[in-house]
């Protein structure tokens, strides 16, 4: 006995229809899984909601959507079409981009969904993305999508925030941007007077407010999420390095800290870490000599790093450890 509804089934037989023109009774009925019978019954539903199937008869004969006949709307809820072009979006920058591929293929799901849910899809397609190699977090789109409408409305917004502890805050959403596969909210925080870049999965509970915003002119939400991972950490960090800006950053990742140049032609790195050896992991990518200025727990865990360095190279054996 088959549990599918007659709705559903007569759905079914209308996508059979539309890649298979003339599909016969017989063939129909095949792949529907019911007798020749039961076909009539889901063509005759179809028909009864307007849809126009031409059917002939003899031995050639089968069912046809009639012409000019539109395909029905893309039958997705609105968290699915978001989460979908989200998830996109996270793997390939591309899908905000009509000539990519990908972004075609989104832009074809955009223009036959239905107006309410097209708006929102539409909108977070066009949230800025940047090093999207990451796994991490997936906030939830219902939440995203209002987070980034807003934005674009300059509406402020009220959500309760998760950390330790749960946060009601009022912030203006300046841009949502995605960042090494993670969702950040660039914002101005009333409730800190302060800006803030907040993670978009940690938000719950939004609401929108009547109060509008201005973002800054000349807002640059990669750079900003760099800045914010490099700075307000435990220990600050200064590193002196003998080699140009641009050479620096080839080598080591944007979030260790700002790159400034010196007058010999050197370059300062200034961050902070509350991760000393992870630090000091990533400035051993450096091809050039280098100074580590600050701080003290830096320069231990560089030290610590060299002498492992130097013990994986050496060919002597490590000293036997004393027994009882």
């Amino acid at each position: 006995m088959h549990s599918t509804s007659p709705t559903a089934r007569a759905l079914t037989a209308l996508e059979v229809l539309q890649d298979s023109p003339g599909v016969s009774a017989e063939r129909l009925a095949s792949r529907l899984g019911v007798t020749d019978r039961a076909v009539r019954r889901y063509v005759t539903l179809l028909r009864d909601i307007g849809i126009p199937i031409e059917s002939t008869t003899g031995r050639y004969g089968g069912y046809r959507l009639g012409r000019g006949t539109r395909p029905p709307p893309l039958m997705l809820t609105a968290a699915e079409a978001i989460g979908l072009v989200m998830a996109v979006l996270e793997g390939r920058p591309g899908a905000a981009d009509a000539t990519d591929p990908v972004g075609s293929a989104i832009g074809k799901i955009i223009r036959v969904l239905p107006a309410s849910v097209a708006e929102a899809v539409a909108a977070i397609r066009q949230v800025t993305t940047a090093q999207t190699a990451a796994t991490a977090a997936s906030p939830d789109p219902e939440i995203t999508a209002i987070l980034v409408r807003a934005s674009e409305a300059r509406r402020r917004v009220r959500f309760s925030y998760r950390l330790r502890q749960d946060r009601v805050m009022e912030v203006d959403p300046w841009v949502v941007s995605v960042w090494r596969g993670r969702w950040y909210l660039v914002c101005w925080s009333h409730t800190s007077t302060a800006q803030r870049v907040l993670r978009v999965d940690r938000v719950a509970s939004v609401a929108v407010l009547d109060a509008p915003f201005t973002p800054p002119a000349d807002l640059d939400p990669t750079a900003t999420i760099v800045e914010h991972m490099s700075t307000g950490w435990r220990y600050d960090v200064e590193v002196v390095v003998d080699a140009s800006v641009d050479a620096v950053a080839r080598w080591l990742p944007g979030q260790l800290g700002r790159l400034e140049p010196t007058q010999d032609g050197g370059t300062r790195l200034v961050g902070s870490t509350d991760e000393p050896h992870w630090y000091a992991r990533h400035l051993s990518a450096l091809r050039a000599p280098y100074r580590i200025l600050s701080p003290p727990e830096l320069r231990e865990a560089a030290r610590d790093l060299g002498r492992w360095l130097t013990r994986a190279g050496s060919t002597e054996p490590d000293e036997p450890s004393a027994t009882a």
